[in-house]
């Protein structure tokens, strides 16, 4: 399971030296301190959880690290232009990600609206303003595979455009034709799609038609960050609240210069265009770019043995419970980490929604996944010590039930 290296790339300006830093002079400490204080998740009896679950957005995703809340919080106490936020972040997003330009999205989704935008009406107002009314545009069908016709088009059918479906390479040729804006690319579903990334692009090269990929869950390995720019996607959007821990309503979209221009005009700060709800705030997009910074510094390798580390930890606890097994998994593209599924025989009398439930109703509560009549655990978004509890709570639960 090796993680290679950072690249060279990576050798960007420190946040020392730019925005947020200017701003921590302005924070106020005993503000922050009070806001650090005070627990509105126990005030409010909100019931928190150990996350073996994964970054589900239902879940909250994931953690930021102290370095994202700082630059929040710091850049909270200045006024800034958005637009000059967007600016210069961008240009440091862009070269870690090896894009041409790139902007803070509120979250995939919107990245994935705000592309596809972009994509129909350049920098031309009026057909901003007239989004999703595409009825007089040229180009307004996108094509997408029948395996990656997931629910996630609705992100790019938003702004109006029509899908249309193929399976095969032979329909693919058939289904360009003046018309076609965008062609859209579902990264986690891949392996459901006869064509694969070389030959899609290929064909969309071929005709001169842009390219959109989503990549939202499909880091780590760090090398995806750039992979699909370097191969020629022209938009690739991905979650900024997942496995980079940056705010959980953030987001990235990467790619061409003018389209990602384009993009922009159709987002906030802007209005009387489809993106203006989508606004992103300066606290976002700061933090979203720390979050990125931080995250492809991080030895990959050695995150990659504590993880391995973790779930041996829990499968180590359960096995000693007789009728129990484990298999240790790594999901080939999305949510690219190991996972640890857990299922039983007859000879343990619980099912996976009793366990389930009782793992969320004790103390501390802990979120799994059920799958068929086992569960799944993912370690990497864990906290230190935390593996050890779910083992010892998973082990008392199991050795009750037999």
């Amino acid at each position: 399971m090796k993680r290679r290296e950072a690249l060279k790339y990576l050798s960007v300006t420190p946040l020392a030296g730019g925005i947020v830093a200017t701003t921590a002079k302005a924070a106020a400490p005993e503000a922050i301190a009070a806001a650090r204080a005070r627990g509105l998740v126990e005030e409010l009896g909100i019931r928190s959880f150990i996350n073996a679950a994964g970054t589900y957005t239902a879940m909250t995703a994931s953690l930021m690290q102290p370095e994202v809340i700082q630059a929040i919080q710091t850049s909270s106490r200045k006024f800034v232009m958005l637009d000059e936020v967007q600016d210069k972040v961008g240009e440091k997003i862009a070269a870690i990600c090896h894009s041409e330009a790139a902007m803070v999205t509120a979250g995939c989704w919107s990245a994935l609206v705000l592309g596809t935008a972009g994509v129909l009406t350049g920098t031309d107002q009026e057909k901003i303003a007239q989004l999703p009314d595409v009825s007089n545009l040229e180009k307004n069908e996108v094509i997408l595979q029948k395996g990656h016709n997931h629910g996630y088009i609705h992100a790019l059918t938003n702004t109006g455009i029509k899908p249309v479906v193929v399976e095969t390479s032979a329909e693919l040729e058939r289904a360009v034709n003046s018309k076609t804006a965008l062609m859209y690319f579902l990264n986690e579903s891949t392996m459901h799609g006869k064509i694969l990334h070389e030959e899609w692009l290929a064909v969309a090269k071929k005709h001169g038609i842009p390219t959109i990929i989503d990549i939202a869950a499909d880091i780590p390995p760090v090398e995806n960050l750039w992979k699909y720019n370097d191969m020629g996607f022209d938009l690739v959007c991905i979650s900024g609240g997942k496995a980079l821990k940056g705010p959980q309503s953030a987001g990235l979209l990467l790619g061409r210069k003018d389209l990602i221009a384009a993009a922009r005009l159709n987002a906030p700060p802007r209005g009387g265009n489809i993106g203006r709800g989508m606004k992103v705030n300066k606290e976002e997009i700061l933090g979203m770019y720390v979050a990125l910074e931080k995250y492809v510094n991080t030895d990959h390798e050695a995150e990659w043995k504590e993880w391995e580390k973790r779930v041996a930890t829990i499968e180590s606890a359960v096995k000693q419970v007789a009728g129990v097994s484990t298999q240790v998994t790594v999901p080939p593209i999305a949510n690219h980490t190991p996972t640890l599924t857990i299922t039983w025989d007859n000879r343990v009398k619980i099912t996976n929604r009793d366990l389930s439930e009782k793992l969320r109703n004790g103390n501390p509560s802990i979120e799994v996944m059920r799958n068929g009549d086992g569960v799944n655990l993912t370690v990497f978004m864990l906290e230190p010590g935390e593996a050890e509890i779910v083992a010892n709570r998973l082990h008392e639960e199991f050795s009750a039930a037999v």
